[in-house]
């Protein structure tokens, strides 16, 4: 098998020279407690992005406000120069306070600050893809994201930013952004237990646009479930393991931004993508997210 094929398969991001693999990273656990300060281990952060690349990963997802600035400079002293094909996304509109609270950062310039502190620390002169990040924690919230997407659209022209995304929106919302800028990726929150983006997914993928579940694993609050677990032991997989294939198998625009720390877990994130769910185990899975939602057991990445 190649690396491509081992990672799930290669995805184009629409209108864009952009190729990626759709088994990616995700930075933020790079990042210490709470996503605050740097790591107890920098070299073993190093160590996992390092691994991650040597295994076919080409597409990473970080933010500025990891950290803040950590997870960024440690992308850097990693990967610096950076290799022919790798595609880092990056995010703007939140910044964090001192008491380690997730705010809004929506203000033009909030935006401006935010896109140079992420070129400047990923040691950049062009971003690949700035995602726009607004509504809550996990959820979308209604209104006009016309204002700070202009922005973004100006500083696209300007040659800062390559292209554009969008994270934690509604359909409507993705709508008003298409008649601002070209729009090659939404990233909302989304995993076998939480499934309200259902029929987004669907109509995005007839439009090629990708979409990236964050927190594909839970998140702060990770997947359990006694159908995952069953499945996952009747194919001598974990269940993590289990609910990216079925992220991979559930439609071929998704692409996976597992984070972690440490490089066992990553090679186990990795490996999902080889797994194939027969369709009566797809079915078990499927009924998850239809109505319950999921507690919690292991980690996942945004």
């Amino acid at each position: 098998m190649t690396k491509q094929t081992e990672l799930g398969g290669s995805f184009q991001l629409p209108g864009t020279s952009l190729t990626v693999n759709r088994t990616g990273y995700g930075a933020m656990q790079l990042a210490g407690p709470q996503v605050w300060g740097p790591p107890r281990d920098v070299n073993a952060a190093i160590a996992v992005l390092r691994e991650a690349v040597a295994a076919g990963v080409n597409h990473i997802d970080t933010s500025d406000f990891y950290g803040p600035h950590v997870t960024n400079q440690i992308i850097k002293q990693a990967l610096h120069p950076y290799p022919d094909g790798l595609v880092i996304v990056t995010k703007v509109g939140a910044r964090r306070s001192e008491d380690k609270s997730w705010i809004h950062a929506l203000t033009r310039q909030e935006l401006i600050d935010g896109v140079h502190e992420n070129l400047r620390n990923l040691g950049l002169e062009m971003l690949d893809v700035v995602n726009l990040r607004v509504g809550g924690i996990t959820e979308p919230s209604e209104g006009s994201i016309e204002e700070p997407l202009t922005v973004l659209a100006e500083l696209k022209r300007q040659g800062l930013i390559r292209h554009i995304g969008v994270s934690n929106v509604t359909s409507g919302q993705l709508a008003e952004a298409q008649t601002i800028t070209e729009i090659v990726c939404v990233q909302n929150f989304y995993n076998v237990a939480q499934r309200n983006d259902d029929g987004f997914i669907d109509d995005l993928a007839k439009q090629g646009i990708a979409y990236v579940p964050f927190f594909p694993l839970g998140g702060f609050s990770p997947l359990q479930s006694s159908k995952l677990d069953a499945v996952a032991a009747s194919l001598q997989r974990t269940p993590m393991q289990v609910a990216l294939a079925w992220l991979l198998q559930r439609s071929p625009n998704i692409l996976l931004i597992p984070g972690t720390s440490s490089i066992a877990h990553l090679r186990e994130n990795l490996s999902a993508a080889t797994l194939r769910l027969p369709s009566e185990q797809i079915a078990d899975l499927d009924s998850i997210g239809k109505p319950a939602k999921l507690m919690s057991s292991s980690s996942g990445g945004a």
